[in-house]
């Protein structure tokens, strides 16, 4: 009988590569041969590239050369002073052109997801295919902030590990996919005073409030508004059950963007790519191996 393939699963270790650049050292993850996939990870406590995508790396690397970035500000590349969203879009730009890559195909994984739309929007030439995990576009139907985000701001206001645990359980379909070992990783990270002081310029209640005041006395245009001038193929994929970025956001940018498709993964939170693992994988090789039409 024919025997199933399996992937060797890459280690933190071996992976693990630095890019020195002027705005400080970006350290990332490296596995596997072939065209040049970068991964992009999300926000909230003790998040890093690794944490998110560790599950996924051995599936792709089989079929690409598959580049975890970690973001300035998230405690495991080098910290910036800028806010770590801006942070995070001007660190693609350095690594893609640190490394030589000229062309790249892109997941990103919540806020990464956002990254990934402004970068593939700035630089269109840049990005082949683009796909998003949750996060892109904006409300529709449900209330904002909805549930996950209001436990996030609680946690970064006041971080107890009681809080750790009630935003994680916002993240999934699935309760037991909060272990002990989880929640410890995540704890450690989440709480270092560093990654702690640049979570809260982001999530803290001051700061929310602070972007909700300079969002509505701006005239630029949101990033969501500009959905209909992406140039990348694009495949969004969400949890049906996300309490963090509720599926109704997905309308705009599947309405707008030029060419695009929506998958939606049943009994799944914001954690796709964990949650409905083997689905969410089959779902994403074949948009990505899939030939160009002439």
């Amino acid at each position: 009988m024919p025997t199933e393939l399996t992937h060797p699963e890459p280690t933190y270790e071996a992976t693990l590569r630095e890019l020195a650049t002027d705005r400080g050292v970006l350290r990332y993850h490296e596995a596997g041969e072939g065209p040049p996939l970068l991964l992009l990870h999300g926000s909230g406590p003790g998040v890093t590239g690794w944490r998110n995508f560790r599950g996924n790396l051995a599936v792709f690397a089989a079929h690409f050369r598959c580049l975890i970035l970690e973001f300035p500000g998230f405690g495991v590349s080098d910290p910036t002073d800028e806010h770590p969203i801006l942070a995070a879009s001007g660190a693609v730009v350095r690594f893609v052109d640190g490394l030589g890559l000229d062309r790249v195909d892109v997941i990103g994984n919540s806020m990464g997801g956002i990254v990934g739309t402004q970068a593939a929007l700035a630089h269109p030439e840049r990005v082949r295919r683009l796909v998003t995990i949750g996060g892109i576009g904006r409300n529709v139907f449900s209330p904002s902030p909805v549930e996950g985000i209001k436990l996030l701001v609680e946690f970064t206001d006041d971080p107890t590990r009681e809080g750790l645990v009630r935003w994680l359980r916002s993240m999934v379909h699935d309760p037991a996919l909060v272990t002990e070992e989880l929640i410890e990783e995540r704890w450690a990270q989440a709480t270092d005073p560093a990654t702690l002081a640049s979570a809260r310029r982001m999530y803290g209640s001051a700061a929310m409030a602070a972007r909700a005041r300079a969002a509505a006395e701006s005239d630029a245009p949101p990033y969501w508004a500009m959905l209909h001038r992406l140039k990348a193929r694009t495949l969004i994929t969400w949890g049906r059950d996300d309490r963090v970025s509720p599926v109704d956001m997905a309308f705009v940018p599947m309405r707008t963007i030029p060419d695009v498709q929506l998958t939606i993964f049943p009994n799944c939170g914001h954690w796709v790519m964990i949650e409905q693992k083997a689905a969410w994988e089959s779902a994403v090789l074949a948009f990505l191996t899939r030939k160009d039409e002439a």
